[in-house]
């Protein structure tokens, strides 16, 4: 009986090396059968699907995927996608030269002959393992994120209490109206689309608030966002160039440096200057400019969210979700609490109705009748 491959008896990988320290910058270049280069520690699961949907060879990491110190399952979205992951590379890795063929064998990374660097091929099952030990062990990083929050809570409990100084935005009336915020986070897409399905956005036509990436996903569903808010390092051009109203996030001592690509590009913009996060700011513009109700899609609220992009603590979103309560709608998730399906006995249902409704038109009227008796006759002579 044939025994199944091992992971370092795996055939060899080949590819072109396509390599950037910016995940999210990397996907723009990064074509099927590519070998990805990255260095992000903590895949994050959103990071991970994107790299997934490119369709590359194999996934190298310079850093850990998955620390353990939470349990982090974009890694496991890669590997369930059949892509190897090695991982743990180390820094040399980052040195090969965009567009180098490379090949990897049993975890070492070769250009030509030369070994550059070597990681651990990661399996699907050993992941799964290791999420469930950081599950059991992650009180303590649960508890240093509770005291970072609080801590940082009392310095930007202004959030709650002042008037934030939010930048105008000619052109978009916000007032009395639904404000709906895309963020490029977990399960983003799938809950636009059913708001699309719905009609939702074809009926209440809401202010379509872009958070970075979200523009492009506005874009996919077929509309066009009003205002795109962030460090502007992860939305196309194309996307920049919509026509849409732009806000950078930028820091309160004046700094801004997602500014620069704007300036490059040509384009005209603002700059808001918050703590916070860029999800946080365009709830607070909604709401500073009177909209009637916030639908957001894609953001982050829990802990796992956070770590997953970095993130030490919270303050800022929970001072905000405090002070948008009332009119804040999340639609996180929409998409897996329903799902319209439509059964066969509902379609069969339907077909007899409309046989039933169609034989009662015929008994009830005479036009109708003398059509199919004359139609009879020509046919039957």
């Amino acid at each position: 009986m044939t025994q199944p491959a091992t992971v370092s008896e795996q055939p060899a990988l080949s590819g072109v090396a396509r390599v950037d320290r910016r995940t999210k910058r990397l996907i723009s270049r990064l074509h099927p059968g590519d070998i990805a280069i990255i260095d992000h520690e903590d895949l994050d699961p959103v990071a991970a699907e994107t790299l997934a949907a490119a369709q590359p060879a194999a996934v190298v990491n310079a850093a850990a995927s998955m620390t353990g110190r939470y349990p982090n399952v974009g890694p496991l979205l890669l590997t369930a996608a059949g892509i190897p992951l090695i991982d743990g590379a180390g820094p040399a890795v980052m040195d090969i030269e965009e567009g180098s063929a490379i090949t990897i064998r049993d975890g070492r990374v070769c250009v030509g002959d030369h070994e550059v660097a070597a990681g651990e091929r990661q399996t699907h099952d050993g992941l799964q393992e290791r999420i469930t030990t950081a599950r059991l062990t992650m009180g303590a990083e649960l508890e240093r994120f509770a005291e970072n929050t609080l801590r940082y809570i009392q310095s930007e409990g202004h959030l709650l209490i002042d008037e934030p100084d939010v930048p105008e935005v000619p052109g978009v009336d916000f007032r009395g109206r639904h404000v709906l915020i895309v963020v490029r986070g977990l399960g983003y897409k799938d809950d636009l689309q059913m708001l699309r399905r719905s009609g939702y956005i074809a009926e209440q036509k809401p202010v379509l608030i872009a958070v970075d990436g979200g523009a492009d996903a506005l874009l996919e569903v077929g509309r066009t966002p009003d205002v795109i808010i962030g460090d502007m390092d992860s939305v196309s051009e194309r996307a920049l160039r919509c026509g849409a109203r732009l806000i950078v996030h930028g820091y309160r001592d004046g700094r801004a440096p997602g500014a620069a690509r704007l300036d490059d590009l040509g384009l005209e913009y603002e700059v808001y200057g918050s703590e916070g996060t860029s999800e946080d700011i365009a709830m607070l513009l909604a709401y500073q400019k009177g909209c009637e109700l916030i639908v957001a899609v894609g953001t982050h609220n829990s802990m796992v969210e956070f770590l997953d992009k970095g993130r030490a603590g919270m303050a800022s979103t929970f001072l905000v979700r405090m002070k948008v309560g009332m009119m804040l709608v999340d639609a996180k998730g929409v998409s897996r609490l329903y799902r319209s399906t439509v059964r066969t006995r509902d379609l069969l249902l339907l077909v007899l109705a409309a046989v039933f409704t169609l034989a009662v038109i015929v008994l009830v009227s005479e036009p109708i009748r003398l059509v199919i008796r004359t139609n009879w006759v020509f046919f039957t002579s």
